[in-house]
């Protein structure tokens, strides 16, 4: 699962092939089915490339990595952060202003009462620091470190979650629109996942940033993904591919649906696109 490109890809259906992470190329087990790896394989081996675009940070998203042997550049931090995954390298790194944080999580408040909240701090060694009555609803066994709420912003930070306990996550969303969209950027990124980001960031800004050192054009790309912070890699891609298990927000801007990613949906779209009609 590399990101190794040969150079006789001018005949492929797409040169780039993006995939976000939960939800996506992991099972519901956090693992990538045989038969997606063999899928990707053949994407690779026929000349395409694989890029993983996930709103995880790097920090999070490297024990996955090791784990399926991706060794690519990757979108991290929902496009703050573009990381070579085989050298273990940020290759660009942004933070979300903490004054305008600050103020965000402020107006925000005064619209839905208190919040629950947690901040992920910048750079390959940033922890995540949860406030009090924070919990972690994704991922298995991720590192959090329990703080006390002055504490979240006391170094730098890419982004900051935040939970509500009587709105849902769409709700939550909307409201911090609503409140402090003028300040920071709102996505929905998964179960109990509303972040705060800095103003205009996106999977999509990141992907450009990547595609670029790639040599990749939006026109050559197909993205795969299942949550609202999908929506902008869609805009941006050649062709956008929900999974089943997609949220409606994101179903609605797809060109295409896929089976789920416990069905080996991204497999499946890769067979035909990269296999032939005889693909099983």
């Amino acid at each position: 699962m590399t990101s190794t490109a040969r150079p006789n890809g001018g005949d492929l259906p797409y040169r780039l092939v993006a995939t976000d992470l939960d939800g996506t190329l992991l099972t519901s087990t956090e693992t990538v089915s045989e038969r997606t790896r063999a899928a990707l394989a053949a994407a690779t081996g026929a000349g395409a490339l694989h890029i993983i675009v996930t709103g995880r940070s790097a920090v999070w998203a490297r024990p996955v990595f090791d784990e399926i042997g991706y060794t690519g550049i990757a979108v991290c931090g929902q496009g703050a952060q573009v990381y070579d995954a085989g050298a273990h390298k940020l290759l660009t790194s942004l933070t979300l202003d903490r004054r305008l944080a600050a103020l965000a999580i402020e107006k925000i408040e005064g619209e839905t009462g208190p919040l629950a909240i947690a901040s992920n701090q910048d750079g390959l060694d940033g922890q995540v620091l949860a406030g009090p009555g924070y919990e972690l609803l994704i991922g298995s066994d991720l590192p959090v470190v329990r703080v006390e709420r002055g504490e979240l912003l006391s170094a730098p930070v890419s982004k900051l979650y935040i939970q509500h306990p009587g709105l849902t996550d769409d709700a939550l969303a909307e409201a911090a629109r609503r409140a402090a969209g003028d300040l920071v950027g709102v996505v929905m990124a998964g179960a109990g996942v509303v972040e705060l980001l800095p103003l205009g960031l996106s999977k999509a800004t990141g992907l450009a940033v990547a595609a670029r050192r790639l040599g990749v054009r939006r026109t050559d790309t197909i993205a795969f993904g299942d949550m609202p912070n999908d929506v902008p890699m869609f805009g941006w891609a050649a062709h956008g591919v929900a999974m089943a298990n997609a949220h409606e927000e994101l179903l609605a801007v797809a060109d295409d649906v896929t089976a789920s990613n416990d069905e080996d949906g991204v497999a499946l779209v890769l067979e035909r696109l990269f296999q032939g009609s005889g693909s099983r």
